[in-house]
């Protein structure tokens, strides 16, 4: 869908309005994100002359290697909306000013190591340090806890493996390993469901404690992946389809673009 229009048929005879038009929103777009490496935008509007109305006919965005709040890596996102209104006296001063908000499918890609290292975030960290937990009293385990060293493992037919260690006061670190697989809650939240404890990758004598901390770990991590905590400035994404490929995450929905960076009113 997204990687046709680049250097699509018809781009000879883009006028200097799409241009410049381009221009701006590549400028505008690439303000959303602390880095990245590559943003192609194609706008088209026909006939020319609908631009002086603020009449735009589409609008696509494909980034690549994108960071969002320094530490959050995407590796591909692309937006494709159709009609869309904006003020043209605002393309003149540098800015895409919307007239009204517009909604665009939206596709975003995130790879295995990409993930791996959104764990290392402080935004992350600071939700996975010091948790106090509600265990059985039995089991003799102090908290708060840490969990650290976590890492995802990416797998086919909707699957996730997910390992850490948990930090306990006065013990050594105790392993913990999931499988599960991953769903959507209200098009903005992503649940790890079908959890399975992998007693099998974990020491005997540490199994006792492992299966209550890897659930817990399962239940706080249902509470971390929000979309709402990692919108961009003007942007709203929601989810309607996750896909789990080897290494790779796949997301598709759509975008509630309220305005552009530098662009409200």
């Amino acid at each position: 869908m997204f990687g046709s229009f680049i250097g699509s048929p018809g781009s000879s005879q883009s006028d200097f309005g799409e241009k410049m038009l381009n221009t701006v929103a590549s400028q505008s777009i690439r303000r959303l994100f602390s880095d990245c490496e590559a943003v192609e935008v194609d706008i088209r509007c026909f006939p020319s002359s609908k631009l002086l109305q603020g009449s735009v006919d589409s609008f696509k965005m494909l980034g690549k290697g994108l960071v969002i709040r320094r530490q959050f890596r995407v590796e591909q996102m692309a937006f494709e909306t159709d009609a869309i209104a904006i003020d043209f006296g605002s393309v003149l001063k540098g800015q895409i000013r919307l007239k009204q908000p517009t909604q665009a499918i939206a596709q975003v890609t995130l790879s295995e190591d990409g993930i791996n290292e959104a764990f290392s975030a402080d935004l992350v960290r600071k939700r996975l340090n010091d948790v106090s937990l509600t265990l059985d009293s039995a089991l003799g385990i102090d908290t708060p806890v840490s969990f650290r060293d976590i890492s995802i493992k990416l797998l086919a037919s909707n699957q996730i493996e997910i390992h850490a260690k948990v930090d306990i006061p006065g013990r050594d670190a105790v392993p913990v390993s999931v499988r599960t697989s991953l769903a959507v809650e209200r098009r903005r939240r992503l649940l790890f469901t079908n959890a399975e404890f992998q007693a099998d990758l974990i020491p005997e004598e540490a199994r006792a404690l492992s299966a209550p901390l890897t659930a817990a770990f399962v239940e706080i991590l249902n509470n971390m992946v929000d979309l709402d905590r990692f919108d961009l400035d003007g942007v709203e994404m929601r989810i309607n389809r996750v896909e789990i490929q080897p290494q790779k995450l796949l997301f598709s929905g759509y975008a509630q673009i309220n305005h552009f960076p530098g662009g409200m009113s």
